[in-house]
């Protein structure tokens, strides 16, 4: 390996980038004058082959070898050496393939050390080992002999020089490693010796113990599987008994019910007519002795006639009015007619403003799109001009990547016109062929063709319509999931709400009205629910509730007369005390006293009326539970503030504790109340929620009834829609089963392709119309930036100054058409939302005609009925005294009727009572079995999985093969053995072995990799012995004869 160059960038004296090159092949010197920097050169090449002793280059630390310490603003030192490495024979090991060897080492400030080979981070002793195989050790006390030291070298001592030729000849590498190996080898034996013992003395005796215990255990569980299938079997079949047992009796227990509620309904049903009958036979009876006397059926006759003359008057008046009532729905219907026209033309013209807009919006923001894919375009490009790097992974460089780009779109843009071209003649071709055929078959299939059509125009109408009325998808099944999940929502604040009221429900407070006219609003509540607490200081609950006391439960009324109404006639449920607001004294306390305590303890205490809200109704009573007491952070600032001369305040503390200026002490322990503030708040904020929730509910409610109109209107629409595109496809599907439709389809969808192909053409000469513009423009400016440079560069910064400012106009602009077209948007949906409501309104008065329509039918109807019904009550009022001897046997008929079913009622009673009797035995032969079926049940949880198996042939519950008595007297023996065994057997063993055998495998595994690298080591080092023997041989004859021609 020679030196080709030397790279030195930031070292020592050398600040700027420096490369040596031009080394001769046996000998270089280095000249100039003092302070040139010739010794640099050389610390620099000892300072890449990676020497350690700082000394040898002059310099105490890494620091040194920067240019001025970095202080001149150069913080990195780099070297670079590269090498000649054609000489394959003189390679290093590993590097026979290439032809160059590039090392480099740097050094930052602060940093430590960087290796790099051929560009690629290296370590230091791969460096090292890559030098040490071309004899280059730097760390070879003889490798660098400075100025004074070559006489030491020549008086050297023989061993001296024996040293020296080893280190120079690569054999001291060899020992070293030879050295290394030998002491790793004796490693590896002793962790040999060491798995063995632990495998002969723990392991082995350990697992023999176990495998006695796994097979003991798995003869227990051999055991308990066989006593489990047995079990199972016998269990089963007695669960299959007893149920069959309650199948047949539930069966035969259902029939006689039956039966028997079958006889008490038939008697029932027999007493009721008996009781007709006796009915009927009175009233017989009173209208032959009423008729007979005063001839009443006559009578009867002339009232029903004039009552069916007053009904028929009373329905010409109605008839009137309801003509009156449908002349007024329709001159409204004709109004709302007219709104709805007016309103579809303004949904037109909103429409068509909003189309508008939107066109204009895509291309302004089309075209700000390629404003900016063209400033990315020219940024990239004046970076890449201006540093030679890409800013971005896998591009070409500056105008080559443009131009290539560039003529990759021409050939792409020629290739396609080739290929349409070609395509567009087939097609011809093959159209010229079949349309003879094509319009052969149009003519056969124009019956078809036309109720296609006509089925088209009837769906786009209906679809029409459904646009309309303002259908959307899943708008219904949306606002029902809606109220489902309000529901729910609601539901669960109320159980929380309850449960807060259940924690607080000493401050409920419930009177009746004294009065029938008297106002609840004058009674504002207990003072503990007229105010609140935020959260940040709910510190202050306990403080609070131990200030206010027995008056946190007072009842705040507006006026003493309130309060008397209340105590006198209020219906009371318990004791309560009352502040009457237009008489409450409240003393609040001073400005003076207040801020002298806050003084005394800055941020510490402050007046209890300050941590909390309420309504300014209630003031009065606030001041006077809250307007005198003082709340302090702790102890110590309650003392202070409560016996201050200049306060003299009761004080309470966060824990609790009351400190008053009459030297009272109290606290100590936590109130009673303790967290009813707390609670009160929280049990506001589900309130709250609550409200907010339950007129959410309402609102979507009051919307579904709204809508419901239009819905039930909407489906049926989408139902005829749905209907009429099945039609559709079936006559698309007879249409193209025909084969001379697909001949007709063939040619029409060529035609398409055609004319479609004619469009590629014209869109890929364009493109390749462009592209060779843009080839011309690059190739321009390529020529433009190799004559000048610098001129270019300012050109192109120019122009991407003047697209940044065009782009940011166009966006301003873009902008504010988005704004522009969002409301037209809104108008647009507002004009539709008017029209929908308009559409809504026109169909409920065409329901509202319709049923008007329809009544004023069924009134017709009623008046034809009663004028027929008033003609025959006129024709029989003439004969009816001829029919009063029929009354003799009617009655006659009734009494016969009456005893026959007396007769059959008895009979039912007493089949009621033997059925009786049955049904109480079922009863217990069926509770018995349901007894037995659920113990069982419960006492094996497997019976419910394995229930559809039980009985059937070819599983485990297969009872045609089995012999039930030898199954029970095999269960009993497998139970006693399994009881025996199990008080002997390991259960933890499978776990345990399992454990124990991966050690042992793991260790007898561990034991092959260490025979393994011992045996490579061993290899290693015969390689080595054989290597060093090379190399001594072929020093001998490199120092033999150098030597010998030197004395010769």
């Amino acid at each position: 390996m020679k030196v080709v160059e030397v790279v030195i960038d930031g070292f020592k004296s050398y600040a700027v980038r420096t490369v040596i090159s031009g080394w001769d092949e046996s000998f270089n010197s280095i000249t100039g004058l003092n302070g040139s920097g010739k010794s640099n050169i050389l610390d620099a090449i000892c300072f890449v082959l990676g020497i350690t002793n700082m000394s040898t280059v002059r310099a105490q630390n890494l620091q040194d070898l920067i240019y001025k310490r970095g202080q001149a603003g150069v913080t990195k030192a780099s070297v670079t050496i590269v090498f000649d490495n054609r000489d394959k024979k003189k390679s290093p090991i590993g590097f026979e393939e290439y032809a160059q060897i590039s090392v480099t080492r740097q050094i930052v400030l602060g940093g430590t050390s960087k290796y790099l080979i051929n560009g690629h981070r290296a370590q230091q002793q791969t460096v090292q080992n890559l030098f040490q195989s071309v004899q280059l050790n730097i760390n070879n006390p003889n490798f660098l002999i400075m100025q004074g030291r070559i006489t030491k070298v020549l008086n050297m001592k023989p061993v001296e020089i024996l040293a020296m030729i080893e280190e120079a000849a690569g054999t001291r590498m060899f020992e070293d490693r030879r050295d290394k190996a030998f002491k790793t080898m004796a490693k590896k034996e002793m962790k040999v010796q060491e798995i063995t013992e632990l495998l002969r003395d723990e392991i082995e005796p350990k697992l023999e113990k176990l495998r006695t215990e796994k097979r003991a255990f798995l003869d227990f569980q051999q055991t308990q599987n066989d006593l489990e299938r047995l079990t199972r079997l016998v269990v089963a079949h007695d669960y299959l008994k007893n149920k069959e047992k309650l199948k047949q009796s539930a069966g035969d227990l259902e029939a006689k019910k039956q039966r028997a509620k079958d006889l008490e309904e038939s008697t029932a049903r027999m007493k009721q007519e008996i009781t007709n009958l006796e009915e009927d036979m009175k009233r017989v009876k009173a209208v032959r002795e009423k008729e007979l006397r005063k001839g009443g059926k006559f009578q009867a006759l002339e009232d029903e006639v004039k009552a069916h003359s007053h009904e028929m008057v009373r329905l010409a008046t109605v008839l009137d009015l309801k003509n009156s009532s449908m002349a007024e729905e329709k001159e409204r219907r004709k109004g709302i007619q007219q709104s709805v026209k007016e309103l579809e033309a303004q949904l037109k013209e909103k429409s068509k403003i909003y189309d508008k807009l939107q066109a204009q919006y895509d291309a302004a923001k089309s075209e700000l799109d390629k404003q900016t894919a063209e400033v990315d375009t020219k940024e990239e490009l004046l970076q890449t001009l201006q540093t030679g790097v890409a800013s971005r992974e896998g591009q070409e460089n500056g105008y080559q990547g443009q131009l290539q780009d560039a003529r990759n779109r021409v050939s792409a843009a020629a290739t396609e016109q080739e290929q349409a071209k070609l395509k567009i003649t087939h097609l011809e071709k093959r159209i010229k062929e079949d349309e003879p055929r094509a319009k052969k078959a149009k003519e056969q299939n124009s019956g078809l063709l036309k109720d296609l059509e006509g089925l088209r125009s009837q769906a786009k109408k209906l679809e029409s319509e459904l646009s309309k009325l303002g259908f959307e998808p899943g708008r219904e099944e949306e606002m029902y999931r809606q109220e489902t999940l309000l529901q729910q929502q609601i539901r669960i604040l109320r159980e929380q709400a309850d449960d807060m009221k259940r924690k607080v429900a000493n401050i409920d407070f419930s009177y009746s009205d004294p009065s029938p006219s008297f106002d609840r609003s004058k009674v504002k509540g207990l003072v503990a629910q007229l105010f609140t607490l935020d959260k940040e200081k709910t510190l202050a609950g306990t403080a609070l509730e131990i200030c206010a006391g027995g008056r946190l439960y007072n009842v705040v009324v507006d006026s003493a007369e309130t309060g008397t109404q209340l105590l006198q006639h209020g219906k009371l449920k318990k004791r309560v005390t009352i502040i009457p607001l237009n008489k409450i004294s409240a003393l609040r306390a001073s400005a003076e006293k207040i801020g002298a305590a806050q003084k005394l303890a800055p941020g510490k205490v402050d007046l209890a009326l300050s941590f909390i809200g309420y309504e300014e109704e209630v003031s009065a009573a606030m001041d006077y539970v809250f307007g005198s007491t003082l709340i302090c952070e702790d102890a110590e600032t309650a003392k202070r503030v409560t016996f201050d001369h200049a306060v003299r305040m009761k004080s309470v503390t966060l824990e609790g504790d009351i400190y008053d200026p009459s030297g009272t002490l109290s606290g100590g322990s936590s109130p009673n109340s303790s967290g009813v503030l707390v609670t009160l708040q929280k049990l506001n904020d589900l309130t709250k929620e609550l409200r907010v929730q339950e007129t959410a509910l309402s609102d979507l409610q009051a919307t579904m009834a709204k809508e419901k109109n239009k819905l039930d209107s909407a489906r049926e629409t989408k139902q005829e829609l749905d209907l009429k595109t099945h039609e559709i496809k079936l006559t698309e599907e007879q249409i193209g089963s025909n084969s001379s439709s697909s001949i007709i389809q063939a040619v029409e969808e060529m035609k398409a392709n055609i004319e479609q192909l004619k469009k590629d053409i014209t869109e890929a000469k364009t493109r390749h119309s462009e592209a060779s513009k843009d080839i011309k423009r690059i190739e321009k400016d390529m020529n433009d930036f190799s004559n000048n440079k610098d001129s270019k560069l300012a050109e192109l910064q120019s122009s991407l100054d003047v697209l940044k400012k065009s782009q940011a106009k166009n966006s301003l602009a873009v902008k504010t058409l988005q704004k522009e077209l969002q409301a037209a948007r809104l108008e647009s949906e507002q004009s539709g939302g008017d029209l929908a409501a308009a559409q809504e309104q026109l169909v409920e008065v065409e329901s509202t005609l319709k049923a008007q329509a329809d009544e004023m039918s069924a009134l017709q109807k009623e008046q034809a009925h009663l004028k027929d019904t008033h003609d025959i009550a006129l024709a029989h009022l003439s004969s009816e005294r001829a029919k009063l001897t029929s009354f003799d046997d009617e009655l006659q008929a009734l009494e016969t009727a009456s005893r026959t079913k007396s007769s059959l009622i008895t009979e039912a009673g007493l089949s009621v009572q033997t059925l009786t009797h049955q049904i109480d035995k079922s009863h217990k032969d069926q509770s018995a079995a349901a007894q037995a079926v659920a113990g069982m049940e419960t006492s094996h949880d497997w019976l419910a999985d394995e229930k559809d198996n039980l009985g059937r042939a070819g599983t485990p519950y297969d009872f045609s093969g089995q012999n039930m008595g030898e199954c029970r007297s095999s269960l009993r023996t497998l139970t006693e053995r399994f009881q025996g065994l199990r008080k002997k057997i390991n259960a933890k063993v499978m776990a345990t072995i399992g454990a124990v055998e991966k050690k042992e495998a793991a260790l007898k595994g561990m034991m092959r990799t260490v025979v393994r690298d011992k045996r490579k080591i061993e290899e290693t080092i015969e390689s080595l012995d054989r290597y060093k023997e090379e190399a001594l041989l072929k020093t001998w004859k490199e120092v033999d004869g150098e030597f010998g021609a030197v004395f010769a």
